[in-house]
């Protein structure tokens, strides 16, 4: 799994230029605020660690848990 990438939402760092004042132009990077959270599982009796957006937390809070985890792993993400 590659860093500052969110297992819930798949957002990534975006790429784009820098532009100085004078018109200049360096690459750069926009990072996605990405957390590592524990979520416990009831059905599972255990703790699952994701590496989470802003948005995913929000997404987690409100579709629940399981229901994300059973999603990624429908997709293949080991979980």
């Amino acid at each position: 799994m590659s860093s500052r990438h969110c297992q819930v939402t798949g957002r990534k760092p975006g790429f784009g230029k820098q532009v100085s004042h004078s018109n200049r132009r360096t690459s750069r990077r926009w990072l996605p605020n990405t957390q590592r959270r524990r979520y416990w599982l009831p059905s599972e009796n255990q703790f699952v660690v994701l590496t989470v957006s802003a948005k995913g937390i929000k997404t987690v809070d409100r579709r629940g848990i399981e229901s994300v985890v059973a999603g990624l792993r429908k997709q293949g993400v080991k979980v």
